[in-house]
């Protein structure tokens, strides 16, 4: 019998210890969006082809960039990859479209695109959330209102 209660004490202890965040009040959590820009930047080209992206945001703030397969070099793609991207990491996305970001010496074209990408992705990021905004806002506005 004190097996299972020191068993179950040591449970309760660790399951408590891992979850400070879920039992804070008043702050919610929401889901990661992942912005694909394989679609929304086919047109921006680096020195072999376009450069896909997927681009994490969770609570505002970008927490990855995936890059996807592309045509580029390795050697200069992964040291494009190394300077732009930790530049982005853990800003938030207005403060990531405003940042000049610095490109790799010798992989200028593909950091140029790494750049152009992750900007097209961001700028989608936010008009989304901006568009649903704008859709309750319109609905709103079009309900008559009942006057007495």
């Amino acid at each position: 019998m004190k097996k299972i209660y020191v068993t179950l004490s040591i449970v309760a202890i660790a399951l408590l210890a891992m979850a400070p965040s879920a039992m804070a009040k008043g702050k919610k959590s929401t889901s990661p969006q992942v912005i694909y820009t394989g679609e929304i930047a086919k047109k921006v080209i680096g020195y072999n082809g376009t450069t896909p992206l997927n681009i994490t945001i969770t609570n505002g703030k970008i927490t990855n960039i995936e890059a996807l397969g592309n045509k580029e070099t390795p050697a200069y793609f992964n040291k494009a990859k190394e300077k732009v991207f930790k530049q982005y990491i853990g800003k938030s996305v207005n403060e990531a479209l405003k940042l000049d970001a610095d490109v790799a010496t010798g992989a200028t074209y593909s950091s140029e695109a790494l750049i152009k990408n992750i900007k097209m992705g961001l700028e989608k990021a936010k008009g989304s959330k901006s568009d649903k905004t704008a859709k309750k806002a319109s609905k709103s506005k079009g309900k008559k209102r009942m006057t007495r």
